[in-house]
């Protein structure tokens, strides 16, 4: 059974992912940096040395990248391409900058721009970290840098991921992108797309 490393996993589980991840197919390992939330692996996603080169057959980091200082991303990335296979791929999402923009040059830094579990987000939100939870002492809420959906496959391609397709969803404000170890058919990564990004994200070209 193929083995996925969701990192940054807090208490979500593997049906919290992707359709194909969430199936009876895939066996989970949860990480995160907070053992409150009782992962399998307490890390850092800069420092996953507890995690063997190439054991993994997938890695799935949601929304987690942008907590990160940008010469962490770099770190991290390297980080989940040295725990995939050579068959391996990862399946990373966050907020999407470009569409946020698009709210601040309309001026409506505050507005409500989605509603999520935790309540209402604006592009403050998104540009800086939830409001609420950050009030409430959640330091690791805080945004320290963040992507375009051109900027991401550009940073995967430069830690070590031999292709990258990335989509849209401006509605929703994230980014969706699948990163394959090896060099990958286009063929391959728009099944891999199929099978793990949302319906309703935009096409991009693979890279």
């Amino acid at each position: 059974m193929p083995t996925l490393l969701h990192v940054g996993c807090a208490r979500l589980r593997k049906d919290a992912t992707t359709p194909a991840f969430a199936g009876p197919d895939w066996d989970e390992v949860r990480l995160d940096i907070d053992p409150a939330v009782e992962p399998d692996i307490v890390a850092s996603m800069t420092d996953m040395s507890a995690v063997p080169n190439g054991a993994m057959d997938a890695v799935y980091s949601s929304h987690n990248l942008e907590h990160l200082y940008p010469f962490e991303v770099e770190v991290a990335l390297k980080e989940f391409a040295r725990v995939l296979g050579p068959d391996g791929f990862a399946v990373v999402t966050c907020p999407d900058l470009q569409a946020t923009a698009q709210l601040v040059l309309e001026d409506r830094l505050l507005e409500t721009a989605y509603e999520s579990p935790a309540g209402p987000i604006s592009a403050l939100d998104i540009l800086y970290g939830h409001r609420a939870a950050l009030a409430r002492g959640n330091l690791f809420m805080a945004h320290r840098c963040g992507f375009t959906a051109r900027a991401l496959s550009q940073v995967l391609r430069g830690c070590g991921f031999g292709s990258v397709i990335v989509r849209r969803r401006p509605a929703h404000f994230d980014i969706w992108a699948v990163a394959t170890r090896a060099s990958a058919a286009p063929e391959r990564l728009r099944a891999l797309a199929a099978q793990h990004f949302p319906a309703d994200s935009t096409p991009a070209a693979a890279t």
